[in-house]
């Protein structure tokens, strides 16, 4: 504080001596203008800059505009992004009128002595003013009051991001300038020339983004102490989704391609298509583990990727259990056909051995049994049951049990081989359909 009223009172000190200086220049000469700081001489004549322009008044006017010179990162797991803007505020303050029509450029560390506006940016992390080789800040000053202060700051913003579509999403975020003491009896804020007072940022080259649109607002923010003027920048950002398209979509389609091969393989090949089910499988895994990964903070979302990453591990994992199916299956029709061939052998001896003997009669008899056998072989796997000698709860059970037998044959795979065959057919079908759906969904709705 001392320091402050040394510098104060060396400045009024230098200001007398060279008026001083100019008027004993002046009476040597025979007489010219005096020259003099235009408008700080007011400094040193009562000008308070504790007290805004127009103090107890009307409020005062603050026109602004900004250049985004850069969007270094937007962080999806953080939801913020990292900017730097020139920052430019105009309000006139009549107590620094002077004659001319000129303007200067005066030494940014005179801003310590004039009145500014306490301008801050709304939910900002981290922001800093840039000093190298000194303060970024600019002081003009116009004849007619009007005073330009600029400034060139790196802020940090929060963004509120909609991830569930990611990585085909547009994000809206915001910077938005307010007030922090001033309320809208005091300043009122107003975008310099509308959205023609926003500048470099439709010429941004984004890593990952496009920007789509953006444009101007200006609103109030209503506290508890009062109502504050806010200046809003709302910009649209549009994710490049042909990096993931080839990082993450071509790989994991291809893994699902492949693992339709197995399908062209025999099914006694056992390691051959293991090795395809299970390595495929495996990839998978580590591809959607990688994916995630990158985004470890925003787990919490079901984004598109996600699901397209699961629905290829769905494709996946079912060819690898339509093997497992077809093998047992035709492991389980091998096994039932070896026990039926010794009774069917000894069937045909057995007629053989009649027939030589040549009874007819008990060729008949014999016929005749068989057909009887045959009968009741075909008929236990669905049991009669009209029978009126049966009770009613065994007349319920005989119905379930024909109902169950049904049932179980109509899943029963007749033919091992055919399932391979259907496969074929059916898994690319249905992947493309899923891959319409859900490129329709999340591209236009």
């Amino acid at each position: 504080m001392f320091c402050r009223y040394f510098c104060f009172f060396s400045l009024c000190l230098f200001l007398q001596t060279q008026r001083k200086c100019s008027l004993g220049r002046v009476s040597s000469l025979g007489g010219s203008d005096t020259a003099s700081l235009p408008g700080f001489e007011n400094l040193t004549m009562g000008y308070n800059k504790y007290l805004r322009p127009y103090f107890g008044g009307e409020p005062v006017q603050i026109a602004m505009s900004l250049d985004v010179a850069s969007i270094s990162s937007i962080s999806e797991s953080d939801m913020d992004y990292t900017a730097t803007i020139y920052l430019r505020q105009r309000w006139t303050d009549p107590r620094l009128v002077f004659h001319g029509n000129k303007s200067f450029t005066l030494d940014a560390r005179l801003v310590e002595l004039l009145w500014v506006p306490d301008t801050y940016i709304v939910e900002s992390k981290r922001s800093f003013l840039h000093d190298v080789t000194v303060g970024n800040r600019l002081i003009r000053l116009f004849s007619n009051g009007t005073i330009l202060y600029a400034l060139r700051i790196t802020t940090t913003v929060a963004c509120n991001m909609d991830l569930s579509k990611y990585p085909m999403d547009t994000q809206t975020c915001r910077l938005q300038l307010e007030s922090w003491g001033y309320d809208e009896n005091d300043v009122i804020f107003t975008w310099l020339r509308g959205n023609d007072s926003v500048h470099g940022i439709e010429k941004l080259r984004l890593s990952q983004y496009t920007v789509e649109r953006y444009y101007t607002l200006i609103s109030k923010s209503q506290q508890e102490t009062g109502s504050y003027p806010r200046l809003i920048l709302q910009f649209e950002l549009r994710r490049n989704v042909l990096y993931f398209i080839l990082e993450t979509y071509v790989p994991s389609t291809l893994l699902v391609m492949l693992s339709w091969v197995s399908f062209w393989i025999t099914l006694d090949s056992v390691p051959a298509r293991t090795c395809i089910g299970v390595t495929t499988v495996l990839s998978m895994t580590t591809l959607m583990i990688g994916s995630r990964s990158s985004l470890s903070k925003t787990n919490c979302f079901i984004k598109a990727i996600d699901v397209y990453l699961g629905i290829c591990f769905t494709f996946i994992f079912g060819a690898l259990v339509e093997y497992a199916v077809a093998h047992y299956s035709s492991s389980q029709k091998r096994t039932a056909k070896t026990p039926q061939e010794g009774p069917a052998n000894e069937l045909t001896k057995e007629k053989e051995e009649i027939n030589i003997t040549g009874i007819l009669s008990n060729s008949i008899t014999s016929y005749k049994q068989q057909i009887s056998f045959t009968g009741i072989e075909i008929s236990s796997d669905n049991i009669n049951c009209s029978d009126l000698t049966m009770k009613t709860h065994e007349k319920i059970k005989c119905f379930l049990r024909n109902k169950i037998y049904s049932i179980i044959g109509y899943f029963t795979i007749q033919n091992p081989s055919n399932v391979d065959h259907y496969s074929k057919l059916l898994f690319p079908l249905f992947f493309m359909l899923v891959n319409v759906f859900y490129w329709a969904y999340y591209l236009y709705f």
